[in-house]
């Protein structure tokens, strides 16, 4: 047994964007060796394999020479028909079945589409409603305070003096829920490092609605990284990437939020501006965590980033 011949300049371009040398070998093996898409795209669909990392191993390839001619008897090409005919009717089953399962799927994403229509215009009519209710009440304050702000100049005209300082009248006594309605109304909730990178991946998305293909393999590239980081923090060669590297250019640097969801990650610019880099010092498991789970989320989630609006617009 021996290790497969792969192309040197392929294993080069891989190592140097992270993956380490068994699994960018077992990827160009069985991908074909023929180019370092086919060999990423293979990684992402074998990601959970548990043996994505051991070096394969194939038999040495040995010449040998028979004299006995081979006869293919009417047995053995009988077998391989029933093998042929089994095969053939095996993936029309499953073609079948999984045409039903993706109509299911489309109702069902059908009728949650309706359903979060739904809450969507009932949470806008409530705020509608509220926002109007604040507005009637703020102008029944301020008629109050003008009809206060006239009796005093009555009385100033009058020339009445006052012995003691005028109270103010009951409309301007705020009562303690009104008062806790106006602190509250100032408080801004804080977002969280989550949200912020919800927000990133919906922005992508938004900004790249006529590609999903492009949008799901940028998607795809990040969680590779970050789950690099996650699994081998100690490993500096998972914690640089190269901006100047044309694979991620195409698939994650190209892409308006790519970069930014890589720096709420927690990597950072270098000085000369040529790598991102994570400290092993400010490497936070439950931000890597955190990130995975929104990526994973955005890739199984058909209606991610669709229904959403940006989040500047969603705070009233």
């Amino acid at each position: 047994m021996a290790v497969p011949k792969v192309n040197e300049n392929f294993l080069g371009e891989l190592e140097a964007m992270g993956f380490p040398v068994a699994r960018a070998t077992r990827a160009l093996h069985y991908s074909g060796n023929t180019s370092i898409e086919d060999a990423v795209n293979w990684i992402v669909e074998h990601e959970n394999d548990p043996d994505i990392d051991q070096m394969p191993l194939v038999t040495v390839d040995i010449d040998i020479n028979s004299t006995e001619p081979l006869h293919v008897t009417e047995e053995m090409k009988r077998k391989a028909q029933e093998l042929r005919d089994r095969a053939r009717k095996k993936i029309e089953e499953e073609e079948k079945r999984l045409e039903r399962e993706t109509e299911k799927e489309r109702i069902r994403s059908g009728k949650e589409l309706i359903e979060a229509k739904r809450i969507l215009e009932e949470n806008e009519r409530k705020r509608y409603l509220a926002l109007r209710q604040s507005e009637k009440e703020e102008e029944k304050r301020a008629r109050e305070k003008i009809r206060w702000k006239l009796e005093q100049d009555k009385l100033e005209r009058r020339g009445t003096k006052l012995q003691m300082p005028l109270k103010n009248p009951a409309p301007l006594k705020l009562s303690i829920p009104v008062l806790q309605e106006k602190q509250n109304s100032k408080l801004v909730k804080p977002v969280t490092k989550a949200e912020l990178m919800k927000e990133c991946l919906r922005s992508l998305k938004r900004n790249h609605m006529d590609n999903d293909a492009r949008v799901r393999r940028a998607f795809q590239t990040l969680l590779i990284y970050v789950g690099n980081v996650a699994r081998n923090p100690h490993e500096e060669k998972f914690r640089r990437i190269s901006l100047s590297n044309p694979l991620f250019q195409e698939r994650v640097g190209s892409l308006k939020g790519g970069v930014e969801f890589l720096e709420l990650c927690g990597f950072e610019r270098t000085e000369e501006g040529e790598f991102l880099y994570l400290p092993r010092e400010k490497v936070n498991m439950a931000v890597l965590n955190s990130a995975g789970s929104e990526l994973k989320s955005a890739i199984t989630n058909p209606f991610f980033g669709v229904l959403s609006r940006p989040m500047e617009e969603s705070v009233v």
